[in-house]
């Protein structure tokens, strides 16, 4: 358990952060060793195949990713004001919100599934395929809700390591599976999904075990489940504006995949396994992102939003320092990367892809603003400006997708981001700065 309302602001979000970023990394890696060991078993359209559904997943599964991430952010209120009766309720909430909102989901996205694959052009080739790994992904997604729930509770409280150490362990076992799933019974990528679903159910797992030892105060008492409208509101209120802000993005993102699908094969290979790259180069600012939410949620439920302002530029700063590493990296070490996971050979695959990368890393100085103060803001309890950010990226998207892409191919969709990232982050500076006590705050404690 940490607080996060006393102390040097920067120590505390770098400590925070850290093992947010190695958690990223390890859940990067059950996708990353999905498709490293598919091309290399299965084949190019393999990739392709588990590429092209990559957008549903993320929007279905960051959808509740988004909504528990939310209301981790009214249990880290509760928290930083010392009112662990509130936390409690709003602990028990999260979970009668989850459960029912996961299995709506999971009805609906299998209802329509094969529609959505025919609307995105997936490419026939690849159509059962792709089809047979996402449907058992959105069968249980209901295991990635619970171990997202699980760890942003426990983050809720300042303990962002104990996640860290269960997705590592459980990476291993999916490392383990995709081995057997895949190369020793030949199970193609439903041994690879099957994996990783069941990688997230020992994670689950753990969270709950560790919880019931080492923070019983935060398992709600049964008279503590019958949590009133107001409280479900104010939930569902934050779990929402987190869920439509990261559903609106992956909406634009299913408009460009849309886009991408037209080019061939092994254009959408190329961009899964540039995107799989960028994914790992970008998990530093959500990490950060994470961090100042519940930065900022803990101080302002503590009264203390002096301390906001400087924790966010401190974020900031540490962000682009990792930035220029990342625009290293994407120049020097994308050829090797991509040609790992889609075979030495692929060279028009490992062009295209490098390409990819050299045109966005350059901009992840803006990136890193960008989710630093969307994340702050929605700590904030500032829910407006976030979405609204979104949806400048969804039209922005939608955008390229039926103008730029037709008419400049697939550079049309590598310049797309950098672009948008600019306009998102000029209304995020603004929204914060328009909150002139909380700006007043920050500056007048600087000052003393």
């Amino acid at each position: 358990m940490r607080e996060l309302t006393s102390g040097n602001p920067a120590k505390m979000i770098l400590a925070f952060a850290v093992p947010i970023v190695l958690g990223s990394l390890f859940q990067q890696l059950y996708s990353m060793t999905d498709t490293v060991i598919v091309g290399r078993t299965i084949g190019v359209d393999a990739i392709a195949a588990i590429g092209s559904t990559s957008y549903i997943s993320n929007l279905i599964i960051g959808f509740m990713s988004g909504l528990t991430n939310g209301f981790a952010i009214v249990t880290a209120r509760h928290f930083g004001a010392g009112d662990h009766v509130k936390m409690r309720r709003s602990v028990a909430g999260t979970i009668i919100l989850g459960l029912l909102t996961s299995a709506v989901f999971t009805v609906l996205s299998l209802v329509f599934l094969r529609p959505f694959l025919a609307v995105l052009n997936t490419p026939p080739e690849i159509f059962e395929t792709a089809y047979s790994y996402i449907s058992i992904i959105l069968t249980f997604m209901t295991a990635a809700m619970l171990y997202n729930m699980s760890a942003g509770v426990l983050r809720a409280v300042g303990d962002s390591l104990t996640p860290l150490l269960f997705l590592i362990l459980s990476s291993f076992i999916n490392i383990g599976l995709d081995i057997v799933f895949i190369t020793k019974l030949h199970m193609g990528v439903e041994g690879a999904a099957y994996a990783t679903v069941m990688s997230q159910v020992v994670s689950f797992v753990l969270c709950c075990v560790y919880i019931a030892i080492r923070f019983p105060y935060l398992i709600p008492k049964k008279e503590e489940f019958k949590v009133t409208l107001s409280e479900l509101s104010e939930l569902m209120t934050m779990g929402l504006s987190l869920a439509l802000m990261f559903s609106i993005v992956e909406i634009g993102s299913l408009i460009l995949q849309r886009a991408i699908n037209n080019f061939g094969t092994a254009t959408i290979a190329a961009h899964t396994a540039a995107r799989k790259l960028s994914s790992i180069l970008m998990l530093p600012y959500s990490a950060f992102g994470s961090a100042c939410a519940t930065y900022c949620s803990q101080n302002i439920g503590a009264g203390k939003p002096e301390r906001v302002g400087k924790g966010i530029k401190s974020a900031v700063v540490m962000c682009w320092i990792w930035s220029a590493i990342a625009v290293i990296a994407g120049y020097l070490l994308a050829p090797s990367f991509i040609g790992l996971i889609a075979g030495n050979e692929e060279t028009e695959i490992i062009a295209l892809a490098s390409k990819y990368m050299r045109w966005n890393t350059p901009f992840y100085f803006i990136l890193a603003v960008l989710i630093v103060m969307r994340s702050s803001l929605q700590g904030l309890g500032k829910k407006t400006v976030p979405v609204a950010s979104s949806v400048i990226e969804m039209i922005g998207k939608a955008v390229v997708s039926f103008i730029a892409a037709p008419a400049m191919g697939y550079f049309g969709v590598m310049i797309s981001e950098p672009v948008v990232w600019f306009f998102m982050t000029i209304l995020l500076v603004w929204g914060y700065a328009s909150d002139r006590e909380l700006v007043k705050a920050t500056f007048v404690k600087e000052s003393q």
